[in-house]
């Protein structure tokens, strides 16, 4: 296999649409989601469209030591991760009291631990041939606390900062790590984490777009990407370091009422 991408998430949404896109640029991929049949569709598709090998592999990476396998299996394939894509992640919508600890808990396996762990184990084989890509998927919720998202907020900001410390350390060598923080974008998340009838997620952008930004950057070595953002949501985002935390905390909690 060859330019070999693993991607996390890749079932639908902005991870399907980076595998398309590493497809088209004739990469090699493995495919990593909870549903295997989804998984399966997009690797006959791409196979077949752009003559490259897929790996599919079925994995519930919210699940605790689901990271320490996936690499595990990588492993005892002899296959070289040269593009890292951390993608999956989800969202809750509620009161951090009233909601399901499991799920929360759940939430913060999958969009840190996990993420973090597979960094962990894949980055020293980069860093000893001195080349590699990793691209985490944050999100703009990352510059903010996000009442009625407590913990989705916090794990994204989690991923932010840990990318940008991450990509310094590696500052004297080839490997790069690129933080994309989309906006609202068309995929599973909103009905998944409940934002779909909120205000947040009135105006949103393709996943195929936040995918082309993302990619772009990571290609690029780029440390931030912020994509589909519109207007008015860029000047908010301009607006927070002068803006007092109590009144960012009202517009964040109203916009996600429903």
């Amino acid at each position: 296999m060859k330019k070999v991408a693993l991607i996390t998430g890749a079932s639908s949404g902005i991870g399907k649409e980076l595998a398309i896109i590493h497809a088209q640029k004739k990469g090699d991929l493995i495919l990593v989601a909870r549903r295997l049949d989804k998984l399966e569709e997009l690797k006959i598709e791409l196979e077949v469209k752009f003559g490259i090998t897929v790996i599919t592999i079925a994995k519930d990476l919210s699940i605790p030591n689901a990271a320490k396998e996936l690499y595990n299996e990588i492993q005892e394939m002899n296959v070289q991760v040269e593009f890292l894509i951390n993608n999956a992640g989800f969202g809750l919508r509620g009161k951090f009291h009233e909601l399901p600890w499991e799920r929360q808990q759940q939430m913060i396996n999958l969009n840190m631990i996990a993420l973090t762990e597979l960094m962990y184990l894949f980055l020293p084989a980069m860093v000893a041939r001195n080349r590699g890509k990793i691209l985490n998927t944050s999100s703009t919720a990352s510059f903010m606390p996000g009442p009625l998202q407590a913990i989705y907020f916090a794990t994204k900001s989690y991923v932010t900062f840990l990318s940008n410390a991450i990509a310094e350390e590696l500052h004297d060598t080839n490997v790069t790590v690129t933080n994309l923080m989309p906006g609202a974008t068309e995929t599973e998340f909103a009905k998944t984490s409940g934002m779909d009838e909120t205000g947040l997620f009135e105006k949103t952008v393709t996943a195929k777009s936040v995918a082309e930004d993302g990619y772009k950057a990571m290609e690029q070595g780029k440390l931030d990407v912020v994509s589909g953002l519109t207007f008015s949501q860029k000047l908010m985002m301009k607006s927070i370091p002068f803006t007092p935390k109590k009144t960012i905390l009202k517009q964040i909690r109203k916009m996600q009422e429903v």
